[in-house]
């Protein structure tokens, strides 16, 4: 079956030459029938309202899958629930820390914060430990008790002890190989005040107990032969 013959589409008005038509501007207005449609409406063309557009299609699937994996973010769906204390650590225990930068060192618990760590001070008088956060994991409970009744620790949470962010400065050459000008972290007077405070009414109720001051200040370690899951703390 031969092909349709597509008819060539003739123009109103064609080319003289090229760019150049055979009827004026004003001879193809007539020729339109413009001047009618413009004369019905009252010397103006008609406008139609703009239809509103239709809603967006929706996003198809790529045509071609990338080669790699693409690594997506996990949704959390679980509700954080508070962190359960450990039976054995209430307050005023005295704990041995496991590890960090006071590790073997006995600190006294104060109170858990809403985070789920452990509020704790050595005191710092005594062994140096000052009021920190402490991961109740890394920590053994020993059944030494210490009576904090007269301590006040409601004003110190996790918020106590966040860092301020400091903006860092750009050094010149100069600078850069002059460390003695570089300015330290200086514990501020209020916090110095607040662990004094702290180890004050702690210290008077330690001072009370026979030996619990060396017991304390002492670090603990274990010694050749010595079975650690044999022991009583």
């Amino acid at each position: 079956m031969a092909p349709k013959q597509r008819t060539p589409k003739v123009s109103r008005n064609p080319d003289l030459v090229r760019g150049v038509g055979k009827y004026s501007r004003s001879k193809m207005y007539h020729k339109r029938g413009l001047w009618a449609i413009k004369a019905k409406n009252g010397g103006v063309f008609p406008r139609h309202d703009a239809q509103p557009k239709a809603p967006a299609p929706a996003a198809k699937a790529p045509k071609f899958y990338p080669a790699d994996d693409v690594k997506k973010p996990l949704v959390n769906k679980r509700k954080p629930k508070p962190t359960k204390l450990r039976a054995s650590i209430t307050p005023g225990t005295v704990l041995i820390i496991l590890s960090g930068r006071f590790m073997g060192k006995r600190v006294v618990f104060l109170k858990q914060l809403s985070s789920g760590l452990l509020l704790v001070t050595g005191p710092f008088k005594i062994n140096g430990v000052p009021l920190r956060r402490v991961n109740q994991s890394y920590v053994i409970a020993t059944s030494t008790k210490v009576d904090i009744s007269g301590v006040n620790v409601e004003k110190f949470d996790d918020k106590y002890f966040a860092k301020e962010v400091q903006k860092k400065k750009k050094k010149g050459e100069g600078e850069f190989f002059e460390a003695e000008n570089e300015e330290k972290n200086v514990l501020p007077q209020e916090k110095k005040e607040e662990q004094k405070a702290v180890d004050t009414a702690l210290i008077k109720s330690i001072e009370a107990v026979p030996d619990l001051k060396t017991y304390l200040a002492a670090r603990f370690s274990l010694k050749a032969g010595m079975k650690p899951h044999e022991l009583k703390f």
